[in-house]
């Protein structure tokens, strides 16, 4: 048990948070390279590929024929109904009328996908939300699911039909895409992979690089070093490179030594 537990501690990682800092800061240009190239990548994506969505909004007030603004029960009867209306507005029915009315190519899944009903806390009004490519469809929608579905709640509920207080307008700005916020998210997501990389590769890296490292990694205490001269590093490579062609000098003379025998054997 004591042996494993040793054998554990002596695999442990250390991670040296300063010498991370380190890897970081060389790759500093890299880090923002990469930030420039996914942000800019990131915003061309969203302004040229995806397509531009605005929305409109029209609001509806519930009401019924015992409301009185003095009652707190009928206030609580209307938060109920609330809830019940914000079903039936996005039911079958009101959808395939709106698409009927409207003469859309659209099926009622799909339509569903481009309404949102919200109800603000304490309040029995709702908002009816609709999205679009098409600004001008986009209120259309809202106005037309809020007009068929205060109908539909009449008839069906036999109560009074909730009051259209505000009617959608045509928006002049798009809710969606955000270029800045995606251009931003992909600056994000390119440093934070250069960053994790240079982490991972600096964790992985167990190479003896300086004296610290002979004794974290051999257990051995480093006595002396010899550093290079100015130079010498320079003069070791030339040495290294006159060898090189001295030796492929030889061998290309020799070469011409023994085909120069065979020829005057061969004549012979």
């Amino acid at each position: 048990m004591n042996n494993n537990a040793t054998r554990f501690d002596d695999e442990e990682i250390e991670i040296d948070l300063l010498q991370l800092l380190r890897a970081l800061k060389k790759r500093i240009l890299w880090i923002i390279g990469a930030g420039v190239l996914f942000g800019g990548a990131f915003g061309a994506f969203s302004k040229f590929v995806i397509t531009p969505q605005y929305t409109s909004t029209a609001m509806v007030y519930i009401l019924s024929k015992e409301t009185t603004l003095t009652s707190l029960a009928d206030l609580q009867i209307g938060s109920q109904l609330t809830k019940d209306y914000k079903i039936i507005v996005t039911s079958r029915p009101v959808l395939s009328e709106v698409i009927s009315k409207l003469k859309l190519d659209l099926t009622y899944e799909q339509l569903v996908s481009k309404i949102s009903i919200d109800n603000p806390s304490d309040t029995r009004i709702l908002s009816i939300t609709a999205e679009d490519p098409d600004p001008v469809l986009a209120k259309d929608l809202a106005d037309a699911v809020a007009k068929t579905s205060s109908n539909y709640i009449g008839a069906i509920m036999e109560m009074v039909p909730p009051k259209i207080i505000e009617e959608g307008v045509v928006p002049e700005k798009k809710t969606s895409p955000s270029n800045g916020k995606n251009a931003l998210l992909g600056a994000a997501l390119g440093m934070f992979l250069i960053c994790g990389l240079t982490v991972v590769e600096e964790l992985l890296n167990d190479t003896v690089q300086s004296e610290d490292d002979v004794e974290k990694y051999l257990g051995l205490t480093v006595l002396a070093s010899v550093p290079l001269r100015e130079g010498e590093q320079d003069k070791d490579q030339q040495t290294m490179n006159r060898s090189r062609v001295h030796h492929h000098v030889s061998k290309k003379k020799t070469s011409s030594a023994i085909q120069t025998m065979l020829e005057q054997k061969l004549k012979r």
